[in-house]
């Protein structure tokens, strides 16, 4: 379908009068439209054209007839001569088309995404550090909720906010991955025609276990004070928030990986056939970039971590976040379960 809000433009090149306003109603922009004598065209035919999609559109063929007819010379000298056409450029459209979307799936493209995502996981964590630890929140015996036994309040509240975000089409989303995948119900909403720029095997992969298992008992107690006051809703919300900015970054290696083998694919096929992982490993670490990235994100929580006083006295070196464990969990997680996600990727790259 085309939109009504694209626009038909014609730019004649024998100064002729552009067509009426009404041929405008056919919703596309050609350019530099080159009308020229030709003695091998039919001006009788019906004249077809084709987008990027190679879609013919005979109602705006017709137009294009009738306006052509109204240009044909009155000369005597050029009467036996009819008109062709030559559009010397593609008709290209306002709104953002499946093919231009993949046109902008560049390691740059990529690059900026890893980078915004830095700053979504630094001020999750600080939001999550305005609590304490409030350890009930993650007792499974602490509550017993009917049809959700055995689960801690933060496992229940993460599971009934991705049951409601599923029928919300998050997970129609191939950058999201759900904590708790098993019997999510279906989408309600109309879906979205989210670029196919990953191989059908990635929606095989799915570390979020392994994020649960860091977040929860590794990286919590590095950032949060001990002690309980009681906000466990409030709590599993930034709990939430964290695991969800982790897991998209996380799983974002799978968009790095493709990527890099379609930048690189004689450099990776090899190592794939051979199902050889430490290849692969090899090949996807950089570690002048890594360093950056540490030190990048190490800045960030400095920036927007720190305690803002007017008096510029004793704020000096307080950060809602210590600084140094922003940095600790890029290294020693967030960076190694990346790559094991494009490793687990490539592997399938070739299937």
């Amino acid at each position: 379908m085309i939109n009504k809000s694209q626009v038909l433009t014609f730019v004649p090149t024998n100064n002729q009068q552009p067509p009426l306003k009404s041929n405008q109603k056919h919703g596309f922009h050609v350019k530099n439209l080159d009308v020229t004598p030709s003695p091998s065209s039919d001006s009788s035919s019906i004249l077809m054209y084709k987008t990027r999609h190679n879609t013919p559109y005979t109602r705006y063929s017709l137009s294009l007839l009738l306006f052509f007819r109204l240009l044909k010379p009155h000369h005597k000298t050029q009467q036996k001569k009819n008109i062709s056409v030559n559009v010397k450029e593609e008709f290209f459209f306002n709104t953002e088309s499946l093919d231009m979307k993949k046109a902008e799936f560049t390691l740059d493209s990529v690059r900026d995404s890893l980078i915004r995502q830095e700053d979504t996981i630094v001020f999750c964590l600080i939001e999550r550090a305005k609590y304490p630890l409030n350890s009930p929140a993650y007792n499974q015996s602490y509550v017993s909720i009917p049809g959700f036994s055995g689960s801690s309040l933060v496992e229940y509240i993460v599971k009934q906010t991705e049951t409601l975000q599923a029928t919300a089409g998050r997970y129609e989303n191939p950058e999201e991955h759900a904590f708790f995948p098993d019997n999510l119900p279906r989408s309600l909403v109309p879906s979205y025609n989210y670029s196919q720029v990953l191989h059908t095997a990635a929606n095989s992969i799915n570390i979020n276990k392994m994020i649960w298992d860091m977040y929860c008992n590794q990286l919590l107690p590095l950032f949060v004070a001990e002690g309980n006051d009681g906000n466990y809703a409030s709590t599993a919300s930034s709990d939430l928030d964290c695991l969800q900015a982790l897991s998209r970054r996380i799983h974002y290696g799978k968009f790095v990986a493709e990527v890099k083998f379609r930048d690189a694919p004689r450099d990776y096929e090899p190592a794939i056939r051979a199902k050889d992982r430490d290849a692969l490993m090899k090949l996807l670490t950089f570690e002048k970039v890594e360093e950056t990235v540490r030190r990048r994100v190490e800045k960030k929580a400095m920036v927007f971590g720190q305690e803002v006083n007017l008096d510029n006295d004793n704020s000096k070196g307080k950060y809602k976040v210590d600084p140094s464990v922003v940095s600790r969990l890029y290294v020693e997680w967030v960076m190694p379960l990346t790559k094991l996600v494009q490793v687990e990727y490539l592997l399938r790259r070739l299937d």
